[in-house]
């Protein structure tokens, strides 16, 4: 191996997720954040979890609220002759 080119390593890396866990890992950053683990993935814990990642679910909202606006049924003004 070459001397000099290899990032530096971290045989105990703290990782931090959003849910409160931590555990340490071996990487070449001393600390993680991660937004998700396996003690709060739906796959693994079982439970619902909406993860909204770049604002895709507000995006999908608006877009039904506007489409149901748009296809609702338009009332017809009715002349009444006097």
């Amino acid at each position: 191996m070459k001397q000099g080119i290899h990032p530096q390593y971290y045989p105990t890396a703290k990782v931090k997720c959003a849910c409160g866990n931590t555990w340490s890992t071996g990487s070449t950053q001393p600390e993680l954040d991660v937004e998700i683990c396996s003690k709060c993935h739906p796959f693994y814990s079982g439970k619902e979890k909406i993860l909204d990642t770049r604002g895709r679910i507000d995006k999908f909202k608006k877009r039904l609220e506007k489409s149901v606006t748009l296809s609702a049924p338009k009332t017809k003004k009715v002349r009444v002759k006097k």
